[in-house]
């Protein structure tokens, strides 16, 4: 089948290649034309493990191209997929600008029946927006071209988003008709042959479905991150619950890790996002407002556990802080919203020298991070050490986790290290000659006894 994915950002990158290499013939549109160039040489804007050599593949099969002529690739497509961005207005509400305006290009330049896919993570209600502003533009062409639209969210997560697309765990389409769910079915066939992972439903559902599924994940995070707080309090091990409850089947094991709290492009926003149509409609949204406010006092947990340790050592002013990690997750170049920024901004006020490192994500820190003096990018996590007075660890890069600490303390000036990820054990850290601060983990524990 023939596709168009309007959009080039994670969404539709990955999707378009993907739908590619399962053998339909695919064309990704942008309107920054400097992106459509870069990536028809093969250059890809952003990191993803396994991306680069499935787009390689996939053009020189001639089933994947670039473009940012609508005309030609509206005309080519039956099928359009609308991946652009979906932002936070300063409300916190989604703003669906981009997703309307890609919809109306096409309905400009439409020649007969098309199917829309809202692929971009959208407010509830905005598939029939949808349809009004091309049905607008049609009634002005004086066309009575017939189309539908569907919602179908993704579910990829940055770091194993080619994986989550070629073996999806579920499949949601969001359709009103017969010939919509038909084609949608054709389109994932190649995607469902061990078992049907399709879940067919309204599109009002489906588009709730994935701000709902977000919207837990990060409540899991947020309740972890807080009872971690209440932990340290009362003397107990944010680890040792962790295991606890997670044991239960109805609980499970997963996103129950206490940080230094959750970033990235999705989870933030679509909370806001949530929370904000829920105001809008005379829904409460408390456990939601609850999750964001948890997230942004957890950004800060790590730097506040700093200036507490270095208080007793003339504060902080002139101490050095080698960060380690600065993307959002491991496995990703994304730094939106990511906890390490947090940290930079309250240490840098402190007037703490900082050597950064990031195994990919430096490019896009430098960009983001305006020169400071107190600021210096580091080659790797050994030079981001050298003469520190503690570690951070705010990111969790498999490359940090068997580092040798007795190298590391032969370089350092004072040795403490705070570890935003409870990735190490705290005895053994004790062991080096390290003073050692975790997520959870009071400080008696972490200090003298450190279970597990």
């Amino acid at each position: 089948m023939h596709l168009l994915i309007v959009g080039t950002g994670y969404v539709g990158l990955v999707s378009g290649a993907c739908f590619a290499e399962m053998g339909h013939h695919v064309v990704c549109l942008d309107i920054d034309k400097e992106k459509i160039r870069l990536l028809q040489e093969g250059v890809i804007p952003i990191f993803e493990p396994g991306l680069e050599e499935l787009i390689r593949r996939n053009q020189q099969a001639g089933r994947l191209h670039f473009t940012c002529n609508y005309q030609e690739a509206v005309f080519h497509s039956q099928v359009c997929f609308l991946a652009v961005p979906t932002p936070s207005t300063e409300s916190g509400a989604c703003d669906i600008s981009y997703v309307l305006s890609a919809a109306r290009e096409i309905a400009r330049h439409m020649d007969g029946y098309k199917l829309i896919v809202a692929k971009s993570t959208v407010p509830v209600g905005t598939c029939f927006a949808i349809k009004e502003a091309m049905q607008d533009i049609l009634d002005a062409r004086s066309c009575p071209y017939e189309f539908d639209v569907v919602s179908n969210p993704e579910f990829l997560k940055e770091g194993t988003a080619v994986l989550d697309c070629m073996k999806p765990d579920r499949i949601v389409l969001g359709c009103e008709n017969d010939r919509s769910s038909a084609i949608m079915k054709e389109i994932y066939s190649s995607f469902t042959l061990n078992h049907d992972r399709i879940l067919l439903m309204d599109t009002l559902s489906a588009e709730m479905t994935k701000y709902a599924a977000n919207a837990m994940l990060a409540t899991r995070i947020s309740f972890m991150n807080e009872l971690a707080g209440i932990c340290e309090k009362l003397g107990a091990n944010i680890h040792n619950v962790r295991i606890g409850i997670g044991s239960d089947s109805r609980i499970g094991y997963h996103f129950l890790y206490a940080g230094a709290g959750f970033g990235g492009s999705c989870f933030p926003k679509d909370v806001h996002a949530l929370s904000s149509q829920a105001k809008e409609a005379g829904a409460k949204s408390q456990i939601l407002d609850a999750v964001a406010i948890v997230n942004s006092e957890q950004k800060r947990v790590l730097g506040k556990k700093i200036k507490e340790h270095f208080t007793s050592f003339g504060g902080l002013s002139n101490k050095t802080i080698a960060i380690w990690g600065l993307s959002f997750k491991p496995d990703t170049d994304d730094i939106r919203e990511a906890p390490a920024f947090t940290l930079i901004q309250e240490l840098l006020e402190e007037n703490a020298i900082l050597r950064l490192y990031d195994p990919v994500a430096m490019p896009n820190a430098k960009k983001q991070l305006q020169k400071h003096p107190n600021i210096h990018f580091c080659e790797d996590e050994y030079d981001a050490a050298n003469n520190a007075d503690a570690i951070a660890l705010v990111t969790e890069w498999k490359q940090f986790r068997f580092v040798n600490f007795d190298k590391l303390a032969k370089t350092m000036r004072h040795k403490a290290l705070f570890d935003g990820r409870n990735q190490y054990k705290p005895q053994e850290i004790k062991a080096k000659g390290f003073h050692y601060f975790g997520i959870g983990i009071p400080d008696p524990i972490a200090q003298e006894e450190a279970l597990l």
